[in-house]
């Protein structure tokens, strides 16, 4: 008896404790909290509609729709939409696509598409043997270390941006789709990739353990061949193996078959596009920072050898019309956004007053860019080829068209309208030909770039 009275008394005087605490919810601030609902009718209602239905239908704002259409003054001559399925390879569909054109002109094609597959295998492969690497550089820190925490959180992925697209383009050409066709597993990427970073965690333990008993780093590149057999073999198994000459034959828009033509995937890419990748200039709007500086992001790239992510940060207004100049000259871009926000699927929009949360909850959301840049609330999350832009009868932007890789079946026929507001609030990585940029901008190039760390908000590769 007199032990349950001394429980009862410790569980009383820890409840006080707790309910004391500064900061906690105490009954008096929890009356305050139900006062922001009413028991009205309004409310009462909005209480059924709300929990009864998709808040993004609830709050579609009605005011809004049709009011944009999807023509444009001026629009890059493409054709064919892509369907990156189950994957986060926009990335690599968005710079494959913007090259598109070319083929469709240059062999007089009425369709035609690369193979996404090609490519991956080797970016996966190349991520692989980034993240080895990471480990090998770190291998005699603390576990605790923030730098060997980021790498076993951040393994691999299958998202990317534009200096992992044109790193792997450069370093392994390209080829048809036919010459490497899409698979099960390229398609639906998420248990090859389980797979993959499940073996490169326990390579990433077995190399930490190989430091600690005192292995030399000879030693130790010489497993890390053996391990990337491996995940060369999960690779393989899931995609294929990646050829390494191929026969092409096309029929143009004209129903002239062409003879057999004999390519490695480099000489493909040098007769098919030809493009030095490093003319291309990376633009970020990130108002959080200084604008009219050289930025670069640590590891934020898929090969040990190739670039990370490194951008000029700029106000919007010049980097559209450095976009303006390269769509007027049938130029697409990579481009890149935070597209889950205010995204009207159905209608194929991109608009802040798509959705009306506000007049539905009552409550304000007023964070701005830059707020929600450091806070995590928005990142770039989906690369996209833009390919359109309208100069309405003043003169003036209105809205931008992107040609997206989820299929026919999605958006408007496959593409996007994002109108110009939208670009200002949800826009954050864009790459144009230096040809398009004046000189002043381009001399920030040459400045020495602010370094920043692979946990910086900026460092969100596209899905």
């Amino acid at each position: 008896m007199k032990k349950l009275l001394l429980l009862l008394t410790i569980g009383i005087l820890s409840t006080n404790i707790i309910a004391q605490e500064a900061g906690s919810i105490t009954s008096e601030v929890m009356d305050k909290l139900k006062q922001s609902v009413w028991d009205d009718e309004d409310d009462r209602a909005l209480i059924n509609a709300v929990t009864h239905n998709d808040i993004k239908k609830l709050a579609l704002n009605r005011a809004n729709e049709g009011k944009v259409n999807h023509y444009f003054s001026h629009k890059v001559k493409t054709a064919g939409i892509s369907d990156q399925k189950s994957s986060g390879r926009c990335w690599l569909f968005t710079g494959l696509n913007i090259m598109k054109p070319l083929v469709l002109e240059k062999y007089n094609l009425k369709e035609f598409e690369f193979s996404q597959t090609y490519n991956f295998f080797f970016d996966q492969l190349e991520k692989s043997n980034l993240f080895l690497e990471g480990i090998i550089a770190t291998r005699n820190k603390t576990e605790n270390d923030r730098s060997v925490e980021w790498f076993f959180k951040h393994t691999l992925s299958d998202g990317g941006q534009w200096t992992t697209f044109s790193d792997i383009v450069t370093k392994y050409g390209l080829v048809p789709k036919s010459a490497m066709p899409e698979t099960y597993q390229s398609e639906k990427t998420s248990m090859m990739h389980r797979l993959i970073a499940r073996k490169l965690r326990e390579d990433a333990l077995k190399i930490r353990n190989m430091a600690a008993d005192g292995k030399k780093l000879e030693e130790i590149r010489e497993e890390k061949v053996d391990m990337l057999a491996e995940i060369y073999r999960i690779l393989a198994l899931s995609l294929g193996h990646p050829p390494q000459e191929f026969t092409w034959q096309y029929k143009d828009k004209d129903g002239n078959i062409s003879e057999e033509l004999t390519f490695t995937p480099k000489e493909f890419y040098k007769q098919a596009i030809g493009w030095d990748l490093s003319e291309f200039v990376m633009f970020m709007n990130d108002p959080s920072r200084e604008y009219e500086k050289l930025y670069e992001i640590e590891y934020d790239r898929n090969m040990l050898e190739g670039y990370n992510w490194k951008y000029i940060n700029l106000e919007n207004d010049r980097i559209k019309e450095f976009a303006k100049k390269s769509i007027m000259n049938n130029q697409g871009m990579y481009f890149s956004c935070d597209v889950g926000k205010q995204l009207e699927k159905d209608a194929g929009l991109l608009d802040p007053n798509n959705y009306d949360y506000h007049d539905l909850m009552g409550v304000q959301f007023g964070i701005d860019k830059a707020g929600r840049i450091k806070t995590f609330e928005s990142a770039s999350t989906h690369g996209m080829a833009l390919i359109g832009v309208n100069i309405n009868g003043e003169g003036a932007i209105d809205k931008w068209l992107l040609e997206n890789s989820w299929g026919e079946e999605a958006g408007n026929k496959g593409y996007l309208t994002m109108t110009d507001n939208w670009f200002d609030e949800y826009m954050f990585r864009i790459i144009i030909h230096k040809k398009y940029i004046d000189d002043e901008t381009l001399q920030i190039l040459e400045t020495e770039a602010v370094k920043l760390p692979p946990w910086d908000p900026m460092f969100a590769p596209e899905q």
